[in-house]
């Protein structure tokens, strides 16, 4: 028999958000050490995915709204094929096809998601997964990945307990882990006071200064001023180009972001601006000052919602200061930035308006949504993965890599995923604005190495104070001019041996 089932408002609203040059699917690569059996992983990776009726269930539009229905004429091998890239493969190659799936649109007659398996690659194969964001955010997809891996529950995500990680994007709004309540309240009447302010300027500016809470928030969404003109911002053409660092070791990030008194998020996140300011600098444009806005979901599911499909976060503006010209300044503006977010109302006031806008009139979801987009550049989203390695189908995972979609106008979007002990950024950006993504992120290492190196140096030099002044206690009285070249000794022989490391 048949089964359907309305579509929640909020998920309405993502489905509806496709435009030909910004497509909502949120893209993935994994790549598998071999051996490989590839006949064996196909099967396990539909036995696997269709233990969720989602992904036999297509997305089907009425007068009345949005519903999930049974496709009567699913075929697990129209979502899930094997693949061979063209000439000798590798990762170059791995890219220019993942933008290419990234630009191309799911087939809306049938459930939205597709897999394909490329053989061969680097010894073992690469899994890329495309699923329409009506289908899940990127935290409930995280557990749909998890949910292919041989030990199944036991893979789990990271638990960023710590203090120094309390930063991370994914759980930044702590205070609002019960804030889809929240939002639930404020569907409503959003529709009818974001019309209001969208219309009402006056009306919007006066609640900034003076509205508190819920108010205020969504008065200066609406309101905010644009981010600075540059060339990551104009028309996308919807042809898509993706690129990926280099693995950043966990362990490092923490030790430099305790070293720095600052979180892990506030870390990377400057060492994303230090990456898009060089970027620019490189191009031959004016840097200073420039502000990059990047809208950052947040997870709000409540407790216990961990294993549901669905979307259940908020946005947040990050405004990133690219124009920043000190790496030290810049770490230390976006701490104060990010700490001053903590208690911040816009995600559970953007759930509440997206559930608004799911059952408001597609031109009205268009015409606030756009009001919202063009203000920023980039969609940024972190998502802490399992710290142990897994395996799916026997083969052991190296790496897990993610892209987020962009709406709007839109042309980058930047993704975080710390996995395995790794931290790996992703870039996707749309070739009119942004032809070469790999020019941004391969300085990210650059960027991250910067902050390391000055870390060691201030660990360096405060070694060398303690063995100077043991020195000091141990020998005889010398004169100032002697003491002076003691000290100095050991400090310039430690630099050196790390300047030429």
């Amino acid at each position: 028999m048949s089964h359907s089932e309305r579509m929640s408002p909020v998920d309405t609203a993502w489905l509806r958000m496709d435009r030909p040059t910004n497509l909502m699917m949120i893209t993935g690569v994994m790549t598998l050490a071999g051996p490989v059996d590839p006949k064996a992983l196909e099967t396990a990776l539909g036995e696997r995915m269709l233990t969720h009726r989602r992904f036999r269930q297509r997305a089907v539009t009425t007068p009345t709204g949005a519903f999930w229905v049974d496709d009567r004429d699913f075929d697990i091998a129209r979502h899930i094929r094997r693949v061979r890239l063209s000439g000798r493969g590798g990762e170059k190659a791995l890219q220019t096809y993942v933008a290419q799936l990234a630009s191309e649109p799911l087939d809306h007659n049938h459930p939205l998601w597709q897999m394909r398996i490329v053989e061969k690659y680097e010894g073992g194969v690469a899994i890329v997964s495309r699923i329409h964001h009506a289908v899940g955010d990127g935290i409930a997809l995280m557990k749909v990945l998890l949910g292919l891996a041989d030990d199944g529950e036991d893979a789990r995500p990271a638990a960023h307990g710590h203090h120094h990680d309390e930063g991370w994007l994914s759980s930044l709004m702590a205070p609002f882990a019960g804030a889809a309540g929240l939002s639930l309240k404020l569907t409503q009447g959003a529709m009818r006071e974001a019309l209001s302010l969208a219309t009402n300027p006056m009306r919007a500016a006066k609640l900034i200064k003076t509205g508190a809470g819920v108010a205020g928030e969504l008065a200066w969404l609406l309101a905010m001023p644009s981010d600075s003109e540059t060339r990551f911002k104009g028309k996308p053409h919807g042809t898509k180009r993706v690129a990926w660092t280099k693995p950043l070791r966990l362990n490092e990030v923490k030790a430099a972001s305790w070293a720095l008194d600052c979180s892990i998020n506030d870390i990377l996140l400057a060492c994303v601006a230090g990456s898009l300011r060089a970027y620019l600098e490189d191009k031959g444009d004016e840097s200073a000052g420039v502000e990059v806005r990047a809208l950052v979901p947040i997870n709000l599911r409540p407790p216990g919602a961990e294993h549901e499909l669905g979307n259940r976060f908020g946005i947040i503006a990050v405004e990133l200061p690219v124009g920043v010209a000190d790496p030290l300044e810049r770490l230390a503006e976006v701490r104060r930035r990010m700490r001053k977010l903590k208690n911040s109302y816009e995600p559970p006031v953007t759930l509440g308006m997206f559930a608004a806008l799911g059952v408001a009139p597609k031109i009205m979801q268009d015409q606030l949504f756009d009001l919202l987009i063009s203000r920023a550049t980039a969609v940024m989203t972190n998502v802490p993965g399992p710290q142990k390695e897994i395996t799916i189908s026997g083969a052991p995972v190296k790496q897990v890599m993610f892209w987020v979609p962009q709406s709007g106008d839109i042309g980058m979007g930047v993704s975080i995923l710390s996995y395995a002990g790794n931290v790996q950024f992703g870039l996707i950006t749309d070739a009119a604005l942004t032809p070469d993504p790999e020019a941004i992120i391969g300085r990210f290492e650059r960027e991250f190495d910067g902050y390391l190196y000055h870390v060691l140096l201030e660990a360096a030099a405060r070694a060398d104070e303690r063995d100077a002044a043991e020195e000091r206690a141990e020998e005889p009285v010398e004169t100032s001019a002697e003491a002076s070249s003691a000290e100095e000794a050991p400090v310039m022989r430690k630099r050196k041996k790390m300047l030429r490391a």
